[in-house]
């Protein structure tokens, strides 16, 4: 039985240029009501399934599930795309409304008994299905998430595991919002001179851009975003307005008052690990791990604790090459967190001859773009054209469409690449659509993926263009790897389309894109100066490539520490005080004094707010062995761009979604699964 309240047609009906939504036609206030009735509907379509009179079968169950749903998916794609990238106070109200109220509908059908019972038919006569290896994946992936579910928990345990749930979902949208105000109402305002010492010219067009956001015009403002705070780290020669800058960045939801997360992340943890107990995992971090690449919680350790002692003898090599450049500059402070950006800028440009400020007029936001889409037609055959006039969900969001090598149009792609006040911080890539070849009830017989990426770049001053870092044009190829995955995606079931594969493999194909940033064909094409148009000189280019291993003590010691209190928050049965967890990882490991974790536990949003990293941040480096094998694979043929090789490439892993198991896709693009010596060496950090 279906529902007859009245429902905005735009939310459901994505009838815009090639199945866009319109956006422009959607109105916050819609929201609210519409998942009323697409959860109803789901709720009666999963009912009709459950309660279908004929005996299970992979189409009428399985298949009936993966097109359920489809006025939720697309009402809830376009919410949590505005959630996210251009929220409000009524966003954020129904955020907190609708996290449970999703949390409860999607424990309601794990625990629907006669739904389970058709899965778990067809699970155990599998054998005798005549399924293919991706339908056999898809049934597998339905049976497991009933399990995990408590499909099979006594009903007093299923009730507990869905109020659980239901907790975690609300805690999740809490601890997210809490960062994204202590981000949104800090900002430091400079009226210029000596407070500007040393910042380059973009940096103080963007912090200016920036106070004019804030009603005050003439100044400069530094803001949380990282695309001003962690420049202005580097050039300000201020060092008092840089530790105030820092202490603000790293005191991110640790403010005390109502956005502070620490009592937040308590409660997080210890329902983590009762649900975990539950479901007969030995703790959280064993339940996140089954079905990942690394499968045990020993395995990740052994690889954080081999990369970590490497790192930490590098970072301190590098502590002592920052000492000595104060002792020179007449200074006798030490080295502390908000110095090692400023004085790693001086070294590397010392030791390198040349600066950031020197790189970023090469590298501008659109040919940055430019160089994303390029390297997808020479590896991939795909094309992007911009569909000018055509409207996102925010006047700075860019629409392509993407053709392969026959014209056809295979993705929509959408591009959103400015920092905003209404945006949470990083940068990600969803979708609004996944690729996938079912017949819905509708008629239509397949979709094709509706892509996006986001990003927080400063914005220029009117009329300029908008320069990147080194480290901001390699998000902006990794995030568009991420995309990649999603608009090549060549699967005939949604829920191994695109992205939908382990944690510790999704990373593998953005950071694998990263390394075309940096092939000298591309940045000779691609990093040409704003002003002059010519290429960047062939010793600067020279300088660059030579100094990729700079500072790599530095960063490794900042997202490995990361990921190693990650794992013990998780790998324990009750954590009292986390900052206390927190600072007992980092004494026991010997984590430098000068350098702080690259997520502090209570702006850790991989980790807390949503489930997506909990237990899962070492995900990037278990990828980054992968992608450095990955792109050696390439090297070994001479050809960045070999057509065979590409082929295999995109065959195997980009295309390919979650449709077979990870290790076997890898070792049919490579032959063999790697060890982490190609990742050492690209650090710099190999023996």
């Amino acid at each position: 039985m279906t529902t007859s309240t009245p429902l905005n047609p735009a939310l459901t009906e994505w009838n815009g240029p090639d199945g866009l939504p319109r956006f422009e036609a959607v109105n916050d206030t819609d929201f609210g009501p519409a998942f009323d009735v697409a959860l109803a509907d789901h709720e009666a379509e999963i009912e009709a399934i459950a309660n279908n009179p004929d005996a299970p079968t992979f189409e009428n169950t399985v298949v009936a599930l993966e097109i359920a749903g489809d006025s939720l998916s697309r009402v809830s794609a376009l919410f949590w795309n505005k959630a996210g990238a251009h929220t409000n106070d009524t966003i954020q109200s129904l955020e907190r409304e609708i996290a449970p109220k999703m949390s409860r509908h999607y424990s309601k059908i794990g625990m629907n008994t006669a739904l389970f019972a058709r899965i778990d038919t067809l699970w155990e006569n599998r054998q005798t299905l005549g399924l293919d290896l991706e339908a056999t994946r898809v049934l597998e992936r339905h049976w497991k998430g009933f399990v995990k579910s408590g499909a099979k928990l006594p009903k007093a345990e299923q009730e507990r595991l869905a109020a659980i749930n239901e907790t975690l979902a609300s805690l999740g949208a809490k601890f997210g919002q809490n960062v994204l105000a202590d981000e949104k109402s800090w900002a430091l305002i400079l009226t210029g001179g000596d407070e500007l010492a040393g910042l380059p010219e973009f940096l103080k067009d963007a912090m200016a851009s920036a106070a004019r956001d804030r009603g005050e015009e003439g100044k400069y403002a530094v803001t949380l975003s990282r695309s001003i705070i962690e420049p202005f780290l580097t050039f300000s020669e201020r060092r008092d307005l840089r530790e105030q800058a820092f202490r603000a960045w790293t005191a991110r939801g640790a403010n005390s008052g109502e956005t502070d997360n620490r009592e937040t992340i308590r409660e997080t943890l210890a329902l983590r690990a009762e649900k975990a107990k539950l479901l007969g995992y030995e703790h959280y971090a064993a339940l996140k791990l089954d079905n990942t690449m690394a499968k045990t919680a020993d395995a990740v350790n052994g690889l954080l604790t081999q990369v970590w002692e490497k790192a930490v003898v590098r970072a301190r090599e590098e502590e002592a090459d920052l000492a000595k450049l104060i002792a020179a500059e007449g200074k006798n402070h030490e080295v502390m967190p908000w110095d090692w950006r400023h004085y790693a800028e001086k070294l590397r440009s010392e030791r390198f001859n040349f600066s950031e400020s020197e790189l970023k007029p090469y590298l501008q936001l659109e040919k940055i773009i430019d160089a994303c889409f390029d390297v997808a037609q020479r590896l991939f055959g795909i094309t992007a054209t911009e569909k000018k006039g055509v409207a996102g969900y925010h006047p700075d969001v860019r629409v392509f469409d993407i053709r392969d090598a026959d014209g056809k149009l295979v993705a929509l792609f959408l591009g959103d690449y400015f920092a905003r006040a209404s945006k949470r911080s990083g940068a990600w890539m969803s979708a609004f659509q996944s690729q996938h070849k079912l017949l819905l009830k509708n008629g239509v017989k397949g979709e094709i993926p509706i892509i996006y990426n986001v990003c927080n770049f400063a914005k220029p001053a009117a009329g300029k263009p908008a320069l990147l870092s080194l480290d901001d044009a390699r998000t902006l190829f990794h995030e568009f790897g991420h995309a990649l995955h999603g608009m090549l995606s060549n699967v005939n079931y949604p829920s191994v389309s695109g992205t939908s594969v382990s944690r510790d493999f999704v990373e593998l194909p953005s950071q694998l894109y990263e390394h075309w940033l940096t092939v000298p064909a591309i940045l000779k094409k691609y990093a040409v100066h704003e002003q002059t148009g010519e290429p960047m000189p062939q010793a600067l280019l020279d300088k660059v490539l030579s100094a990729r291993t700079f500072n790599s003590g530095f960063n490794t010691v900042e997202f490995t520490s990361s990921a190693l209190v990650d794992m013990a928050f998780h790998t324990r049965d009750a954590v009292a005080d986390p900052m206390a967890v927190q600072a007992e990882v980092l004494d026991k490991i010997g984590m430098p004094a000068s350098i702080v974790m690259r997520h502090a536990t209570p702006h850790f949003q991989h980790v807390f707010s949503g489930d997506g990293y909990s237990a899962g941040y070492y995900s990037y480096m278990w990828s980054e062995v992968l992608d450095a094998d990955a792109f050696a694979a390439f090297e070994e043929t001479g050809d960045a761009f070999d057509s065979a090789m590409a082929k295999r490439l995109k065959d195997n892993i980009y295309s390919i979604g979650g449709a077979i198991d990870p290790e076997d896709a890898y070792k049919a693009f490579r032959g063999k699964l790697p060890s982490p010596d190609a990742m050492l060496a690209k650090k710099g950090l190999a023996a």
